[in-house]
């Protein structure tokens, strides 16, 4: 895995920070009772596409999320457009996935305890 230019890191926490506060104000109307994180954005070299990964809590309504914000994906990338448009000439593609890494470390500390 290449690591990324400094331009690609600046423009990832930027498309994180704009997503993280969006994605705070919709989740009440789109998503109520569910706790919407961004865990991490990475850019590609071209800027073309944005991977977003998310954490849900509760986790038994992460299905449903991830259908409700790739449903409306192309109202998330216009919105994230308005945000951004003075800071960046072109509004990469999202791409939204489940960040697991906190079941994943949960699940190492239950056995842990075992």
């Amino acid at each position: 895995m290449e690591t990324a230019s400094p331009r690609q890191n600046k423009v990832a926490r930027l498309v994180q920070k704009e997503l993280a506060e969006m994605f705070q104000k919709f989740a009440k109307d789109w998503m109520p009772g569910v706790l919407l994180s961004v865990t991490s954005v990475r850019v590609s070299p071209d800027f073309a596409l944005a991977k977003v990964y998310i954490s849900v809590f509760p986790t038994d309504k992460t299905e449903k999320v991830l259908e409700t914000l790739n449903h409306n994906n192309k109202e998330i990338r216009y919105q994230l457009g308005q945000r951004v448009k003075h800071q960046l000439r072109l509004v990469p593609e999202i791409a939204i996935f489940l960040d697991d890494s906190l079941d994943y470390i949960q699940n190492i500390d239950n056995l842990l305890k075992e």
